[in-house]
């Protein structure tokens, strides 16, 4: 310590200890990702080909996927892969990179192999299914095979894989070597209702022009903590969507914001769909009725859309808050943040899993509501202008082959079955569900094919709604939250006056007939500036309604 360079560094490291402490502090963000790598990466220091996929499944799925077609591809092929995995959030994050990705890409296809001159006007057409069919815009773009520098998109709902069919960003293949297209020319017997059927229960399965292919069912339901509901004084497990509006769950229910995730915009779809099921079917009852099968089928889904809403506003005015991710929703409830939450079947079932006991019991359950959710497919496609579409087309076989169904569906250990943690998706091929397969998988006895049966989902009444679904509760549920936990809170306290009830749930204005027509054409219009309006103009207008429900509720009226 008395040796004059010691001092002297010791002196020098006294002077520049905050330059220091934060140079040492950015050396670790850098060395952060490289020592905190998972020993078992799908990126290898050396590889021979990149597959890019987009996908918004958790790392479980794409870990496991990722390693065994990696393995499969090195011992059938002796090339290494590079599975890069592209995971923005999402499907709604997704879809607006491929789009972002997209125009940029055909941008420069258009100025510089076309030599013509890049407009807004190119830029709104070009991707636009309702273009012209001589759009010049549109054709040159359906006629290239410009790309966004990513091969395969994989996972979310039947809905944006349609929406990016249409678009055009996703391609069958050239019906020989390559996409859905040769597959179904190479496995015939996967695709049919043996195997895959193009529909079931009202529900696309795949894309009749092999554009995309569900590869594995899913439903919606309530995830739920029963410590949570015991100690909140419920003593019953919720079996319906209407047992999350019970006041006695305030501030108790996780809910997503349906901006950020299809899967809860499509729960909440299933939930009005069950409502206009409900709503026909009292409607047809009443005697001597003088309605026509047409008019009673416009009236039962008016009246059903209307009563649909009011009990999403309910649910969301039980809501803690509205997480970005859906994933959050079973981890909330598992952990005891709330009591219950709408998710997807597999992410229910592995919450149960997690925290499953040895004697088999488990604070959390899963329950998929009888009639009030359909049976549904996460699917795959190869998007327009792959770099690999030979590798693309190749993990797309193996997803919808053998090794690809079992690993969805297996128990770990089993043959075939995940390496690491179970899945806990049921696959999509019919053909699979042999008494020796059902064994091997973790939830077998849910008969998917049979249950779909229960619920027939009618696309004629709500598809064309999907959009405005999700922009309709968000702008009443997910932006106004704070005013409508409030009103209700005091609508709760005060022994829920009707009157109050009745301003806070009044539908009028986003009723069925609003949302098909001004709703839904300001959304298919593509028009940011005329959407943000109608988002503030519906904004306000269902704040002042929660604030003046409020005030009705505290004066006891």
């Amino acid at each position: 310590m008395d040796h004059p360079r010691t001092q002297a560094a010791l002196a020098w490291m006294h002077v520049w200890r905050k330059e220091l402490a934060v140079a040492v502090a950015m050396l670790a963000t850098l060395a952060g990702p490289f020592l905190l790598k998972p020993k078992e990466s799908t990126a290898p220091t050396h590889y021979d080909r990149r597959l890019v996929i987009i996908s918004p499944h958790n790392d479980r799925i794409r870990a496991e996927f990722g390693q065994a077609f990696a393995k499969n591809w090195k011992a059938t092929h002796g090339e290494t892969l590079f599975i890069d995995w592209r995971v923005p959030g999402g499907t709604s994050e997704i879809a607006m990179l491929i789009k972002s990705e997209a125009l940029a890409a055909f941008q420069q296809h258009w100025e510089k192999k076309l030599n013509q001159t890049w407009t807004p006007a190119v830029a709104q057409d070009c991707l636009n299914p309702k273009a012209a069919p001589d759009n010049a815009a549109r054709k040159a773009y359906l006629a290239s095979n410009v790309g966004t520098g990513m091969d395969v998109f994989f996972g979310g709902g039947a809905y944006d894989f349609e929406q990016q069919a249409k678009a055009g960003t996703l391609v069958a293949g050239d019906g020989e070597t390559t996409g859905i297209s040769a597959l179904a020319k190479l496995h015939p017997e996967w695709f049919g209702d043996a195997g895959i059927p193009e529909k079931l229960s009202g529900e696309p399965f795949r894309d009749p022009q092999s554009r995309w292919c569900g590869t594995c069912l899913s439903s919606s339901g309530i995830v739920f903590n029963r410590d949570v509901l015991r100690r909140t004084g419920i003593a019953e497990d919720p079996t319906a969507w209407s047992d999350l509006a019970d006041p006695r769950y305030y501030g108790q229910i996780a809910l997503s914001d349906p901006g950020k995730s299809g899967s809860v915009t499509k729960a909440l779809e299933m939930l009005i769909q069950q409502q206009m099921q409900l709503a026909y079917e009292r409607l047809k009852a009443v005697p001597k009725s003088k309605l026509t099968p047409e008019q009673l089928e416009t009236q039962a889904v008016a009246e059903g859309w209307s009563e649909g809403l009011r009990l999403i506003v309910r649910i969301s005015a039980n809501a803690r808050y509205f997480t970005d991710f859906s994933t959050k929703i079973p981890l909330e409830v598992a952990q005891g943040d709330a009591a219950a939450g709408m998710c997807i079947d597999f992410y229910g079932r592995s919450a149960e899993e997690n925290v499953r006991k040895p004697d088999g019991s488990s604070r959390v359950g899963f329950i998929a509501p009888m009639g009030g959710t359909s049976v549904s497919v996460d699917p795959i496609g190869m998007l327009r202008g792959a770099p690999n579409p030979e590798l693309a087309t190749a993990f797309i076989e193996f997803v919808l082959g053998d090794a690809g169904q079992k690993l969805w569906s297996f128990r770990t250990g089993e043959p075939g079955g995940p390496q690491h943690l179970a899945l806990r998706r049921l696959p999509v091929r019919h053909d699979l569900y042999t008494p020796e397969n059902i064994a091997r998988m973790s939830d077998g006895k849910e008969a998917p094919f049979e249950k779909a049966e229960a619920f027939i989902y009618h696309p004629e009444r709500t598809a064309a709604a999907f959009s405005a679904i999700r922009f309709i509760v968000r702008v009443i549920c997910v932006d106004s939250h704070n005013e409508l936990h409030a009103a209700w809170k005091e609508i709760i306290d005060h022994g829920m006056p009707e009157r109050a009830v009745q301003v806070l749930e009044d539908m009028t204005r986003v009723k069925y007939e609003a949302a098909m027509g001004t709703i839904s054409k300001t959304l298919s219009a593509r028009d940011k500036v005329q959407e943000t309006r109608l988002a503030r103009e519906l904004g306000d207008a269902f704040r002042n309604q929660y604030i003046k429900a409020r005030t009705m509720a505290q004066r006891g009226l």
